[in-house]
């Protein structure tokens, strides 16, 4: 569904991406991991299209990401799960969730978009009573919930998952990635994660690509992630201060 080819991208001086590349298939469910920096939020932007590559190619249901013709319409193929939920603070509940099916070419009547935000809201284990409330209303893993109901609400063929569990305490990051393996294989959507949250990996990942020095260094089942014999791995899925990825100090 995804697929990037010796994808660059520098800002300035700094080379963030340099010969990145990943295959997502249909269906799956791929995390991205990697020290803070290392460009993995650079990577979904420019699947997005929200920040253009250098130079390389990136493919997205076998066709060029940068050649879509219709923006809105590849646009609609996208869910996304903003860190720290990003919600809009003026809006109820409810208006959050439907945001997409409010405006432009997904556009529902107001009661339909009502009703769909509802029902998403029960996926995510959220009553119906919640849909009238604003944000700043909610607990943190309550906004969570919202921020997810909100990246399914149109049906996206393809989900974002922007570190899903970030700040939230050990059970409700659990509650989070039970309803993220859910609802990813309920859709049969695929899903593309970045997250520094191992017990995360574990939960949702099929497989695995950890990014490092601006290249994926190693990518494969998460299964066979603790026996990969990939030194860059290795020392990440451990927390070790020594190996061959320098901690900043």
């Amino acid at each position: 569904m995804i697929r990037m080819e010796n994808v660059h991208k520098a800002f300035g001086p700094n080379r963030v991406l340099q010969g990145m590349n990943l295959e997502v298939p249909r269906g799956t469910s791929m995390v991205i991991i990697g020290g803070s920096g290392t460009g993995k939020s650079v990577a979904l932007k420019c699947v997005l299209g929200l920040i253009r590559p250098d130079s390389g190619k990136i493919y997205v249901d076998g066709k060029d990401a940068a050649d879509t013709g219709d923006r809105d319409a590849f646009l609609a193929r996208f869910g996304m799960l903003f860190q720290g939920g990003a919600l809009f603070d003026s809006l109820p509940v409810w208006q959050n969730v439907a945001f997409r099916l409010l405006r432009g070419s997904l556009k529902r009547p107001t009661d339909e978009a009502r009703e769909i935000a509802i029902e998403k809201l029960r996926r995510v284990g959220l009553k119906p009573d919640v849909a009238d409330r604003l944000p700043a209303e909610l607990s943190g893993g309550m906004q969570k919930r919202v921020g997810l109901a909100r990246a399914i609400a149109a049906e996206p063929e393809i989900i974002f998952f922007d570190e899903p569990t970030t700040g939230l305490d050990p059970i409700m990051a659990g509650v989070i990635n039970e309803l993220i393996r859910e609802i990813v294989t309920e859709m049969g959507a695929t899903a593309m994660t970045i997250t520094h949250d191992m017990t995360s990996v574990r939960a949702i990942a099929d497989n695995v690509a950890m990014l490092h020095g601006g290249v994926i260094q190693w990518t494969g089942p998460v299964a066979q992630m603790d026996d990969s014999g990939d030194p860059y791995l290795d020392q990440f899925i451990h927390g070790r201060a020594e190996g061959p990825i320098e901690a900043v100090r």
